[in-house]
Order: C-alpha cells, then structure tokens, then sequence
C-alpha cells in the first residue's frame, strides 16, 4: 500500500493514534478565527501566540488519541515478553527512580500523565514529529492532566490541560492558546534506549504494561514507512520544509533558548560519535548507539529497521572535564583521561570510575523538519 495512503487510514481512525486532530475545517479567515469548530471546549480562543489558522484536524477528535491517565508497571522480565532487543524504550530518571515507556505503547496514546520519584510528569511522544519530550506537568505549583486535542501545528500533536484548557505545542511544550497562552512547562532530560540496553543497565526499572484499559495493537505501526524516505514531505505539513537537512532526517537537538538550539544530524552521529563539543560554555558530549530500531518503518516495530538513538550528558566527573572517544562495541564509550568505558546512559560500566555517572542534558531526537518550524535559529553542526 502507498504510505500516504496507509498515514490517511489511520488518522481518520479515531482509534488510531495519528498526532492529527479533528473537528470542522470551517472558513479560513485569519488567524484570528478558528478554522475548526470550538463546540464542547472551554479554551479562551480570543487569547493566542499564533494564528489560529495554523491548527489543522487530521481525523480523532478531541481525546480520540486517548492518554493514559492511570498507568500500570511490570519489572522488566515481564516486559521482556512482549518487547524485542532492538525496539525504542523511552528513559525517564529521577532521582534513584527509574521508568521506561515502551513506543510501541506511547505510538497509541502519545500522552502518559504518570508520577515519577513522587513528581508529576507527562511523558508524550509525536509520531508524525519522531519527537519525545518528557516535563513536569505542573502549571503555578499544581499537578494537572494533559490529553491530545486532535490537532496538529507544524505536523506536530498539540495538548491541551484538562485545568483550563489552554493549548500546548508538545515539542515547545508551551501554552500557545488559551488562558494560560505563553506559560511554559519544565522539560526533563530523557532518551531512547534500544530496550536491549534498558535490560543491561536499567534492570530494576518499572516498565510502562500493555495493561492500559484500551484495545490497541500494541507492537503494531499504523505509520508503516512513514520514514521510509527522508526527503519524503511530512504528513499535514502546510507549510514547505525546511531543506537546509532531508525533512525526516533524525537529529539530536539541544535547546538553547526559546526559538534557538544546537542539532547534531544522526547522519553524522553515526561516523563521528562521540561528539565533544561545547554549547554556550557548556562543554557537552554526544553519544550515539546505531543500533535501535524504527517506530515508523515496518509494520511490526520489532521489524523496523536501525536508525540509532542519541544521547547527550554534561562530560564532568567531580570537576574534570573528560575527553571521549569510540569503544570496542557500537553504543559503548570511553574516556581518554582514565580509559574508563562508559554506557549509552551515561554510566562508567569499567575502570577507575566505574559507577560514576554523567549528569543529562536535556535534548530531543526529532525530525529535522519539526525542529526547524519551531526553532527558526537552530544551528546544525555537522
């Protein structure tokens, strides 16, 4: 079947977890008037940071993509049942606590409003955007629920609190309309592991259960090709891609100021990580493990094909500033001021400093074209 095809059937699909919206397209007349229909929200539309014309419904409508509210934990040799070596694991740490949510899971629900160390955090991901963004879902001191509001800005799902109703772009995680237009969440550092890897060095973590309340093919990909090729156009795009990259080349994207951050393109992670760097004075090291699968190639995510993960950490053990290079297997590093070996989450697994741990920086594995609409000054190194 044609990929656009395959993307259109399951955005029309209210059971389908497409980051697309719903709604009326009504009359475009400006970015003032809603070109969607408002019936059953309690949002403020007369306040907003962009036009409203921006927001297009892709086919679920508000909460058709249902999040998972009260979510369930298995140990890892349960989890290990229903999830391949290669598969993409969201890690979320706080703390001593440790969580995974398997993508096979968050590809249907993109939103887990989930409590992590005793905090209030929402973990998301957006299939179309290839974006996962984890922040403490709290607005002026209290916890709130966030669910999916059927619709998409520059490709990418946009939220709403279930407080006021505000709407928030999930890659920004910013309040774009609605009373709480402007306010910003706190983003948390997180990563993509292969879920090999989440077995070897997180073996005590709680792993989000298939056990959600809702009927869905987990392991499924209703995106099936969707990156497929890179130079492809994004689903529900309105505007023309940025080109400066492929629109679905993978990047790691550090931020670095509202519209501004520092992308490393997977392209080149895969020939020359580790990557010692600085960004602003921060000196920063970025990792990369070739081998962790697709959510957006084959049918089966199991059977998607590598595409690698990133992951980026502060390079400073009790105020020395390491110096990293290549180890003997892909996903593995090690620092030439000790030789210790370091892992894909930032642990040393050998030598002098073994058991010591990198601090995180926060960053995001994305599609360049989504990076690029939200972040008008991103600099790509590379």
């Amino acid at each position: 079947m044609v990929r656009s095809a395959l993307i259109s059937a399951a955005l029309v699909a209210a059971t389908l977890s497409a980051c697309g919206g719903g709604g009326d397209a009504g009359d475009r007349e400006g970015g003032d008037t809603p070109p969607f229909s408002t019936a059953g929200w309690k949002t403020e539309f007369s306040t907003h940071s962009v036009p409203l014309d921006e927001f297009i419904g892709g086919g679920p409508p508000k909460d058709g993509i249902p999040s998972i509210d009260d979510p369930t934990f298995v140990g890892v040799d349960e989890a290990d049942e229903f999830l391949d070596a290669r598969e993409p694991v969201a890690i979320v740490e706080l703390g001593p606590a440790v969580k995974a949510y398997p993508l096979q899971i968050l590809t249907w629900h993109e939103i887990v409003n989930d409590e992590i160390g005793g905090e209030a955090v929402a973990v998301t991901y957006c299939p179309l955007c290839n974006s996962t963004v984890a922040f403490r879902r709290e607005i002026d001191g209290r916890p709130v629920e966030f669910g999916t509001t059927g619709m998409l800005r520059n490709s990418d799902l946009v939220m709403y609190d279930r407080e006021t109703e505000s709407w928030w772009q999930q890659i920004t995680a910013e309040a774009v309309v609605g009373e709480l237009t402007g306010q910003r969440l706190e983003v948390l550092p997180s990563q993509i592991l292969s879920w090999e890897d989440v077995q070897r060095l997180h073996p005590g973590a709680d792993v989000l259960s298939r056990d959600t309340g809702f009927d869905r093919e987990y392991g499924a990909n209703p995106y099936t090709a969707y990156d497929s090729d890179p130079e492809s156009r994004p689903f529900l795009l309105q505007s023309e891609p940025d080109r400066s990259l492929p629109p679905k080349e993978r990047v790691a994207a550090i931020r670095t100021g509202d519209r501004s951050a520092v992308v490393y393109p997977f392209s080149r992670l895969v020939h020359d990580a580790p990557i010692n760097d600085t960004v602003g004075e921060q000196p920063v090291v970025v990792f990369f493990d070739p081998n962790v699968a697709s959510a957006l190639d084959s049918s089966q995510l199991s059977e998607g094909r590598d595409v690698g993960a990133a992951a980026v950490f502060e390079p400073t053990v009790k105020g020395r500033t390491l110096t990293f290079r290549p180890g003997s297997a892909p996903g593995e590093f090690r620092d030439a001021e000790t030789g210790s070996r370091w892992s894909m989450s930032g642990i040393a697994t050998a030598g002098p400093l073994a058991g010591e741990r990198l601090a995180q920086v926060a960053h995001d594995d994305q599609f360049w074209f989504a990076l690029a609409a939200f972040f008008e000054d991103a600099e790509i190194r590379g």
